[in-house]
Parts: structure tokens; sequence; C-alpha cells
């Protein structure tokens, strides 16, 4: 059982510099098609002061500072067991390249479902921008099947 004594943990702060590069290719990778998230005078043409980012794109910022697979091992998830249940997203203001976004996020709570063999982790985040505009809510589901 994941211990609940994990609920209320801050996780370490993430920071994500956002590089237009980096918005092509994972627009690319996800299929994305409109221009807006690729090309520049496209962008600015739709009010963006430069490429923004797509839609899931912030989840990258807790996976590339290595804060959620240090999470994964406090809570002793074996990776083997691990899911993605669940992301959600509220938006304030488009995230754009030239940006750098701070994550900070918390454990929410923790509770198992099937008298156990399903336990879950709800994890919330604030994307704030260098300016410290928020950028957006997170909230992801982390499900461990026993």
């Amino acid at each position: 059982m994941i211990d609940k004594k994990w609920i209320g943990h801050e996780l370490p702060v993430s920071e994500l510099p956002i590089e237009r590069s980096r918005l092509r290719f994972f627009a690319k990778t996800i299929g994305e098609t409109d221009p807006v998230y690729t090309d520049l005078a496209a962008a600015h043409d739709a009010g963006y002061p430069d490429l923004p980012a797509p839609p899931t794109f912030l989840f990258a910022a807790g996976l590339d500072s290595g804060a959620h697979d240090r999470l994964v091992a406090q809570l002793d998830i074996p990776p083997s067991k691990l899911l993605h249940g669940e992301q959600g997203f509220i938006y304030y203001h488009p995230a754009c390249a030239g940006d750098t976004i701070t994550v900070r996020s918390r454990i929410e709570d923790i509770y198992d479902k099937k008298n156990g063999a399903l336990e879950f982790v709800i994890e919330t985040s604030r994307a704030t921008n260098q300016r410290g505009d928020l950028i957006a809510e997170m909230r992801t589901v982390l499900v461990c099947k026993n």
C-alpha cells in the first residue's frame, strides 16, 4: 500500500525553458497539424508573441526535471505496476517559445479501490511563467495495479 503520509507532500520545483525547436518537435510527434504551433508567422497572425505550446506540452516539465521519476520512487511504486490514469488542464494564459515555465506540484490524495487492487495518487500542479503569471493548473492521476 502506498503510504498516505505523502498526502500534502510538495514535489521539487520543475523549470522548463520553452524552445521553438522543441515545440515544433512535440507538435509533429502528437500529429498536430495547425500551423500556429509550427510556423512563427501563423502564430503571430493568431496573436501569439511566439509559437504557443500545444495543450498537453506542460506535462513535460515534471518529466524533464526528473520530479515524476523521483515521486514514483519515493512512493515505492514499481514502474511495471504504474499506469497513467488521467491528465487534466485548466489554462489561463498561453505558454510560448521564449518562456520559462515553473511547475509546483503536490500530492493531493492517495486512495485505493477494489480492496487495494488499485491504488490512486492524485497530483495537482500550478504552472507559472517567468513573470509569475499563472499559465495553467494541472491534475494527474497515477494508478498502481497491485
